[in-house]
């Protein structure tokens, strides 16, 4: 059975939007009526023009100025979807403070700062009007293994971010999740592991529809859920 959701004439913020998941997450909140908000770093390629994709340049996501000046920037907010970050190997013998405070931030300071600026723009524009925030954990911070240690720690700060917030926000009606998906089936992932069963992994648009249903304003009843979206994998 599938659901329907309705976002015409909501703001969306979306950030990795030209990530591997970005691309069908917005398409389906373009779909459902949705204006979506993409910030994009300094020097990333823009996405192609649509109408209700408004794209703001230059915007470093773990410079809290930067997050600061964007969320102000945007129009009354109902969501903010946080898809930024990123996947680098290594083992804990081979990890170097540097490379775990690089993968700390593009995963877990990233996150944390949208999430602290989308809260406060959804609490300005009415009291008690709600809003809805997810973000992007991973399976291997529910179920950690060896081999990516700095990935795992951020992303476990992801999940605890937001089973935090989404108690610290209940009062104000906005809803806290994130999907918690297994290797997503993209194309650099299938490049990086051209052996593996690509078919067993989800899909960009199978997580895509998840994630629309978590921020949309149809769902009413989940809050500082952590999701599974792992496939067959």
């Amino acid at each position: 059975m599938s659901v329907e959701v309705d976002f015409e004439g909501r703001h969306v913020v979306i950030t990795g939007a030209a990530g591997g998941l970005g691309g069908a997450v917005i398409e389906a909140l373009l779909a459902a009526g949705a204006v979506c908000h993409v910030p994009l770093r300094g020097g990333a390629a823009r996405l192609p023009n649509r109408e209700r994709l408004v794209q703001i340049d230059g915007v470093d996501l773990a410079d809290e100025g930067a997050v600061v000046a964007f969320f102000a920037g945007r129009p009354a907010l109902w969501a903010s979807i946080h898809l930024a970050g990123g996947f680098t190997p290594g083992a804990t013998v081979d990890t170097s403070l540097a490379q775990l405070r690089a993968e700390l931030e593009r995963n877990l300071v990233t996150a944390f700062l949208c999430s602290r600026e989308a809260a406060r723009a959804m609490r300005a524009r009415a009291p008690g009007a709600g809003g809805r925030i997810v973000n992007v954990s991973s399976r291997a911070a529910l179920a950690p293994a060896g081999g990516s240690v700095a990935y795992t720690i951020a992303k476990a700060g992801v999940a605890t971010l937001t089973e935090a917030l989404a108690d610290e926000l209940k009062p104000d009606g906005i809803a806290v999740n994130a999907v918690v998906p297994s290797i997503i089936d993209t194309a650099a992932n299938r490049a990086a592991m051209p052996g593996a069963d690509h078919a067993r992994w989800p899909k960009p648009a199978e997580i895509a529809a998840t994630i629309a249903w978590l921020a949309s304003p149809q769902q009413t009843l989940t809050s500082g859920a952590l999701v599974p979206v792992y496939g067959r994998a």
